[in-house]
């Protein structure tokens, strides 16, 4: 009975363990130690930057405000990626990201961006900003009119275990999420990083 006992307890303490491991929030210092000498040497915005980890689940908060200075995520919410089904099947661009910078490819591209100008869009609140590719992972942002905006498709919470809708390769947020950007990119007197990774 002993031996039944002990086992009970540690079987509940494993599960229990793997769960929150599951859940573990991601290490990203190494990113943001990158991304904050990036923004000194290009004298982009020190205060902070825009990190999207799309290797995080579509449903879930993958869309980062990290701040240099307190070396905190002061926000956090939904982004969409690409369906990148152009060029071939993609059955589970649900589940995983694909990345191709080809024009109509309809894919997210990773890599580091400067966020342009301010413009209209048709969709969510009219609001965009332009985003500038800085590496041959993201060449083709201006071509490919890939910038970020908002979508009343993107709720402004977590919806896991289901997905946001696709885009065509956009960081597209919610409207709310977007008023929040669009306060602090038009205060800053320097470029924003925003950052894709996987």
């Amino acid at each position: 009975m002993k031996h039944f006992l002990l086992l009970t307890i540690l079987s509940f303490l494993c599960c229990n363990n793997a769960e929150r491991n599951i859940d573990a929030p991601k290490d990203y210092s190494k990113i943001h130690a990158e991304a904050l000498a990036f923004c000194q040497k290009e004298n982009f915005n020190e205060e902070y930057y825009f990190l999207v980890d799309l290797s995080v689940h579509s449903g879930k908060n993958r869309f980062f405000i990290y701040d240099f200075v307190t070396k905190k995520v002061l926000d956090k919410n939904l982004v969409t990626h690409g369906s990148c089904d152009q060029f071939e099947e993609n059955p589970e661009k649900w589940e995983k990201v694909k990345f191709d910078h080809r024009v109509d490819s309809h894919c997210s591209m990773k890599g580091k961006y400067k966020i342009g100008n301010r413009d209209y869009s048709s969709w969510g609140i009219n609001v965009k900003y332009w985003l500038h590719g800085l590496e041959t992972s993201n060449k083709n942002a201006e071509k490919r009119v890939v910038v970020l905006h908002s979508w009343n498709a993107v709720k402004n919470k977590e919806v896991f275990p289901k997905y946001s809708p696709l885009s065509w390769g956009c960081p597209a947020v919610s409207n709310e999420f977007m008023e929040k950007l669009d306060i602090r990119l038009k205060q800053s007197k320097k470029p924003v990083l925003l950052w894709i990774v996987e």
